[in-house]
């Protein structure tokens, strides 16, 4: 598991006192406030108080940014906490972070590739794999359905294979679908 975890970045000022807006990863924008001091990139201290919102970014106030030109500079600058800050999750929830650096493997045992990125773009949750052996990625829903097992002590996940998510000239993972066995698919290269 990573050492931090990134809860949201600066993308902005506000006004010319040095309101900065805030782009939040929390699952409750203003949650990001609530884990105490954050941390830079390089580990300085960052005391954030919210004071109110524009658009889909919060308003916060740093104490030692005082002016427009000073809340400039820190445009861009990703904003984190130690991952033990963080509450423990249920059973089958996962941070994002978490996934990421996973191997990927299909029910038969062969390493697929890489999970590099979870992303959601409104329809739910999908993980985006590194293929092995190929030049390309591949994004897969992230639910029980494809995604049977997560194992994090372990480094991997085990990722019920769809059809044509990789194609038999790709690489040697392909094969046909011959029917399914205990709610996997089987498949036959």
């Amino acid at each position: 598991m990573p050492g931090r975890i990134c809860l949201g970045v600066i993308v902005g000022v506000h006004g010319i006192k040095g309101l900065l807006r805030i782009k939040s990863y929390t699952q409750t924008d203003i949650d990001i406030a609530s884990y105490g001091c954050l941390e830079d990139e390089a580990g300085n201290k960052i005391n954030l108080e919210i004071k109110g919102r524009s658009k889909a970014a919060l308003l916060a106030e740093i104490k030692e940014i005082k002016d427009r030109t000073s809340a400039e500079k820190l445009k861009g600058v990703k904003l984190f906490v130690p991952r033990d800050a963080l509450p423990a999750t249920m059973d089958n929830e996962f941070y994002h972070a978490d996934l990421v650096g996973l191997s990927v493997y299909n029910c038969n045992e062969t390493l697929i590739g890489t999970v590099i990125g979870v992303h959601d773009f409104g329809a739910g949750n999908l993980i985006d794999v590194d293929l092995e052996g190929v030049d390309r990625t591949a994004l897969v829903p992230f639910n029980k359905q494809f995604v049977p097992l997560v194992d994090l002590g372990g480094g991997r996940l085990t990722l019920d294979l769809i059809p044509g998510l990789i194609d038999e000239d790709d690489n040697e993972f392909s094969g046909e679908l011959i029917g399914e066995k205990d709610g996997s698919h089987q498949w036959r290269k």
